[in-house]
Parts: structure tokens; C-alpha cells; sequence
């Protein structure tokens, strides 16, 4: 394991200004279910890779009930309203990884603030093993987990499993 990867990682709480100059503030999430499903209420057609999140109301509030009570789940936070969420999903000894963040506000340098407050929760939370898919195609978040310290660990002809310690 590489040196990096032993150190304590970034915790929420965090504030930072994004690249178009808007404060965001990352934090634990333990919350209700309304403003997460507000949230993904904003993901349209094109917003959506490996059927997710779910395009219908009642799955969608499905899938979120899941994620929170399952998932150490974090989210993102501007003037109030959640802009990104991501959540570790325990399996035995490892984790699956998932990070959204809202179309209007990505490519802004959330992801990356987001994925290292979620990882430094999981590790302050024990776990020690993440892994995550990503779509082949989508080379903006194979370059986020890549920065992250996930490397590939298996190809499949959609999709790539990429993992990393905590």
C-alpha cells in the first residue's frame, strides 16, 4: 500500500469556494429524505450513467431510503440546498462507492472535495476497502477516482471496477 493511502484522509465538515466562485460546505448526512430527493429531481436523460439515479419518483425514493439507512452517505451543501451527495455502501469487509453531483454544478471541483470527505468518513468509520464501476465512456469521473487513488481492477465491455485502500 502506498504511503498516501495510510495517511488520515479529509473528514467533513469542509467549506471551500468551487471554481465558479460559490461557497460549498460538506457534512455527514444522517437528514431526511426530502432534500436528497430534491436533489436528484435535477438529473435529466443525459445526467444519468449505469440507470442511475433511478428516473422514477417511487424508485428514486426507494434507492435513497436504501442509501440512508445502509450508506455512510455525505453531501454537499450550497445556500442551503444539496448539490452533491455520495455515500460508501458497506459489503462484508469493503465498500462500494457512489457520488452524484447536481448537472449545474459539476465540473466546478465538488466531486473531488466530496469523494475525499466521503473516504476520510469511511476510514474514520473503519472501513478499509472501496471500489466502485464507472461507465468506460466516462472519462470525467475515471479521472476523479484515478485522483482519488482508485486504479482499474477489472475491465468489462461497459463498464470498469476500480478500487483503492483506505
Amino acid at each position: 500500500m502506498a504511503a498516501a493511502q495510510r495517511t488520515s484522509l479529509p473528514r467533513p465538515p469542509k467549506t471551500f469556494t468551487d471554481r465558479e466562485e460559490r461557497r460549498i460546505s460538506i457534512h455527514e448526512y444522517d437528514g431526511e429524505l426530502g432534500p436528497l430527493q430534491e436533489m436528484y429531481a435535477h438529473f435529466g436523460d443525459d445526467s444519468r450513467t449505469q440507470g442511475l439515479p433511478p428516473r422514477s419518483e417511487d424508485r428514486t425514493v426507494e434507492w435513497l431510503s436504501e442509501l440512508l439507512e445502509e450508506g455512510l452517505n455525505v453531501v454537499a451543501r450550497h445556500e442551503g440546498d444539496v448539490v452533491g451527495h455520495a455515500v460508501l455502501i458497506p459489503y462484508d469487509s469493503t465498500s462500494e462507492l457512489a457520488i452524484f453531483v447536481r448537472p449545474a454544478y459539476q465540473s466546478a471541483g465538488i466531486g473531488t472535495h466530496l469523494i475525499g470527505c466521503l473516504l476520510g468518513h469511511g476510514q474514520a468509520n473503519g472501513l478499509t476497502h472501496v471500489w466502485l464501476t464507472v461507465a468506460r465512456t466516462n472519462r470525467i469521473a475515471m479521472n476523479l477516482y484515478r485522483s482519488a487513488g482508485f486504479e482499474i481492477t477489472e475491465r468489462d465491455r461497459g463498464e470498469y471496477e476500480m478500487e483503492r485502500e483506505l
